[in-house]
């Protein structure tokens, strides 16, 4: 007798847990993704900030499955699916499924702003992460032999859009890459010259945090030299501009936007029910509406819980995977399928050397201590020996020396840059 095939759809935090707790239960378990590595897309903002290599931060799907038993990894970009027939459909084939478990993440939410979304750089995948980094070092080139005051500023000027965990943990980054690096690379480029703007819609950063936390955050940015605007909404941008409401105009030719993210572009081709941000509407044993061998688990799920739609982060969306794992092996011993509830352990977010934010469970951390406890549990959930051996040595490093590696301009100039 045949094994029934469970199929998932995309190999981040959530489909990544949900491969695990299916693997050697007596399924067949195919994994199907864009990339052929699973990417721990919180480091990414290292990535740009010339802190680790792309290398260290992904790991290769096919080496997983190696190790875990009845499971393969399939190559493709997932077009849709027939639900009647029991079909994922691929751009280069299909593949059939008993089970299906959609987990394909999310995308950089630009609301629209069609401007933004042409002239920003965003950080949703290794290739982006690189082009950014290329383009903070190769402004500093430019900054180096440029004579006039007005172009020089406006090279020297950083415009980081979004106060949440990301927009606030690359704006400490990138300005020490610059106070502790870049300043003496670049000795032609005085760090008072250099400037870098956050800003934020909301009348504090990381609004989900505790007040003492929202204002140690902030009071340590500004401390570090970081200009941050609250209560400060962004409107437009071109190629050497980017336009706030009420008229300002910020002159810069670098604009990091991580103000929002929607559901993956996927979600909108499978005819389901809908929220907001595109996320899928599911039921609360997160399968969708007439389809119990479905279930969409990470951000591209909306499941309200305790009167608000659960956070687009990755516990969210590790637990939802391991869930799902649960029921479909459960479904198969004949149990009936068991509502989710997620267990908030708390969150955290890195301001820069020595200095953090986190609250779990009641309790509140800031300082050296939340930052150390940052550091461990990153550690942790990076996956493979190497990875964890590679981020560990360079985090050291550059504790003790202040120095970044990374400083490899290896790409083309974006065609859009002036430069």
């Amino acid at each position: 007798m045949a094994k029934k095939r469970v199929a998932i759809v995309g190999m981040g935090f959530g489909g990544l847990s949900a491969a695990k707790g299916l693997a050697g239960r007596g399924l067949e378990v195919v994994m199907v993704d864009r990339h052929n590595y699973h990417l721990f897309q919180p480091l990414l903002y290292q990535v740009a900030t010339a802190g680790l290599e792309q290398e260290s931060i992904a790991y290769p799907v096919r080496a997983l499955a190696r190790r875990w038993q009845g499971t393969r990894f399939r190559l493709g970009e997932v077009s849709g699916v027939d639900f009647a027939s029991k079909r994922l459909l691929l751009e280069d084939g299909e593949l059939s499924y008993d089970y299906l478990i959609v987990a394909a993440g999310s995308r950089t939410n630009f609301f629209g702003i069609e401007s933004i979304e042409r002239y920003a750089f965003d950080l949703k995948r290794l290739s982006q992460a690189e082009e950014l980094r290329n383009q903070i070092l190769l402004l500093f080139e430019r900054a180096s032999r440029e004579t006039d005051p007005a172009r020089r500023a406006a090279l020297l000027t950083f415009v980081v859009v979004g106060g949440g965990p990301t927009g606030m943990e690359f704006a400490g980054a990138l300005r020490e890459l610059i106070v502790h690096v870049l300043s003496r690379d670049y000795p032609e480029v005085k760090t008072s010259e250099t400037r870098i703007v956050l800003v934020e819609a909301a009348s504090s950063l990381l609004t989900a945090m505790p007040a003492e936390l929202r204002d140690y955050a902030l009071h340590k940015l500004r401390a570090m030299g970081v200009e941050v605007r609250l209560d400060t909404r962004v409107t437009g941008a071109d190629a050497e501009h980017v336009f706030l409401h009420g008229g300002e105009v910020l002159e810069t030719h670098t604009l990091f936007w991580s103000a929002g993210v929607a559901a993956a572009e996927l979600a909108d081709r499978l005819g389901v029910v809908q929220a907001g941000g595109g996320r899928i509407k599911v039921l609360p044993d997160l399968s969708i509406e007439g389809h119990p061998e479905v279930f969409v688990v990470g951000d591209m799920a909306c499941l309200m819980q305790d009167g608000a739609p659960l956070p687009m982060m990755a516990p969210v969306a590790t637990q939802q995977g391991r869930h799902a794992a649960r029921t479909i092996l459960g479904c198969e011993r004949g149990k009936e399928p068991q509502p989710f509830r997620y267990r908030d352990k708390g969150s955290m977010a890195t301001i820069g050397r020595s200095a953090a934010v986190a609250v779990s469970h009641g309790f509140k951390f800031r300082g050296y201590l939340a930052w150390l406890v940052w550091l461990l549990l990153h550690l942790y959930y990076l996956i493979g020996f190497r990875n964890r051996l590679l981020v560990l040595m360079n985090w050291a490093y550059y504790y003790f020396s202040h120095e970044r590696q990374v400083r490899l301009i290896t790409g083309e100039v974006r065609k859009d840059s002036p430069l």
